[in-house]
This record gives structure tokens, C-alpha cells and sequence, in this order.
């Protein structure tokens, strides 16, 4: 068992998107995941999310994991789930996951628990 975690103040966030506007949030999220997160607390979420499953699969974001490897998405009941790019997969072959994501008091976290097949 793998586990990451990430912790992001939301102000961080705020203050990308009043800079920088779409092109910060095209940078790590795919169309469908914009789609899904409208607030700054929920984009928060969804960067910590990204960099807490880099932290578990022991790699980081950088040139073996890009934020677009990972593809965030919530199932029927708003759970957060995530599947990875084919090629990502061919490097970290995910057994099992579970994703989970807060937000509060102007942080926002994620933990992810995962298992890569051998």
C-alpha cells in the first residue's frame, strides 16, 4: 500500500486564478475535470488531489507524471476517483485506489491510498 497526501491554502489559488485566469487552471486540469470544479476551494481540492497521487505513486509531478497523466472525476454519489493516462498506467500498473478530498478553514486536502500491481 501506497499512501499521499497534499495541503494547499485556497488563497493560493485564488490568487493563481485572479493572475493568471484559465490558463492556470488549463495547466493542470483536463477540459472534463473543469467542468467539475467551479469554486476555487473545489480547483484547490483537485490540485492537491493531483500532487498527493504523484506523492503515492513515489514519482512527484515532473517529466515521469504530468497533471494531465491524471485525469480526476467523481462517480454517481460525488466520490472523487482518478484513472491515469494509458502511458502513465504502463508505468504505475494501480491495483486498488481510494481518493478523498476536504476542504476547510482555507485549506484544502487530499489523501490517496493506492496499490500498484507487481
Amino acid at each position: 500500500m501506497n499512501i499521499g497526501t497534499d495541503i494547499i491554502q485556497i488563497s493560493r489559488i485564488e490568487k493563481a486564478l485572479s493572475q493568471f485566469g484559465d490558463k492556470f487552471t488549463q495547466r493542470f486540469l483536463q477540459p472534463d475535470e473543469i467542468k467539475l470544479v467551479q469554486k476555487p476551494a473545489s480547483i484547490a481540492g483537485f490540485w492537491a488531489a493531483k500532487e498527493a497521487i504523484a506523492k503515492a505513486l513515489g514519482c512527484g509531478i515532473g517529466r515521469e507524471l504530468s497533471f494531465h497523466d491524471i485525469l480526476l472525476n467523481k462517480d454517481a454519489r460525488g466520490k472523487p476517483t482518478f484513472t491515469l493516462s494509458h502511458d502513465a498506467l504502463m508505468k504505475y500498473p494501480i491495483q486498488t485506489s481510494s481518493l478523498s478530498i476536504s476542504h476547510d478553514g482555507g485549506f484544502a486536502i487530499a489523501v490517496v491510498v493506492l496499490s500498484l500491481q507487481c
